[in-house]
């Protein structure tokens, strides 16, 4: 069934339809969530507590891109959980599985093909890119999450969030910047093609 049925259908109250739907972005609003909060766990609540507002605002949709409408939901979520998290701070580098427990490093990172010590490589560098990503304000880590993880286009993105697309790219230009500039700490973790040379740090 296509989307615009599908969304017709909901909207008349078809949970089924509601549900479908629910099915075709589960796993687009859990990766969001994942990057935005750094935790399975904290992703899968508030891609929860997303579809639970979805349902309850679904009469407040008046067309347009539905994916959008509903990552907007999503990123707000995360972004509400963001700000408790600033209330009630803790710092954690290391990844959690689905019960909430610390892995030594990130399962997903795992490729058993590879060498143990290109895996653990791996681990590092993405304990890495977390703590930079972490590090970035919301509004820089937002749309970094957005464009460069989750893949959307700058017109998706700036109907995600509601700033004009000329915001975007100027929000997603700095964002990238600190994240490189964060990510010299880290240089000999990056491939060798993001390294920057000893000039050019120096400058």
């Amino acid at each position: 069934m296509a989307e615009v049925e599908l969304i017709d259908k909901a909207l008349k109250g078809d949970l089924q339809a509601f549900n479908n739907l629910v099915l075709i972005y589960q796993e687009m609003a859990f990766n969001l969530a994942y990057r935005m909060l750094g935790s399975t766990a904290a992703a899968a609540d508030a891609t929860q507590e997303a579809v639970i507002s979805m349902y309850r605002k679904l009469e407040s949709y008046r067309g347009g891109s539905f994916k959008s409408w509903f990552l907007r939901i999503v990123s707000n979520e995360c972004l509400d959980e963001l700000r408790r998290q600033k209330r009630r701070p803790s710092i954690s580098l290391d990844q959690e599985n689905e019960d909430g427990e610390i892995l030594e490093s990130s399962s997903w990172m795992k490729d058993d093909s590879l060498p143990y010590e290109d895996q653990l490589s791996n681990a590092e560098l993405e304990k890495a890119l977390t703590h930079c990503l972490d590090g970035l304000e919301e509004k820089f880590k937002t749309v970094i999450v957005l464009v460069d993880v989750s893949g959307e286009d700058y017109e998706t993105v700036a109907g995600t969030i509601h700033v004009p697309i000329g915001t975007i790219k100027s929000r997603l230009a700095r964002a990238r910047q600190k994240m490189q500039d964060c990510l010299q700490g880290f240089g000999e973790l990056l491939p060798e093609k993001f390294r920057l040379d000893s000039s050019e740090i120096d400058d």
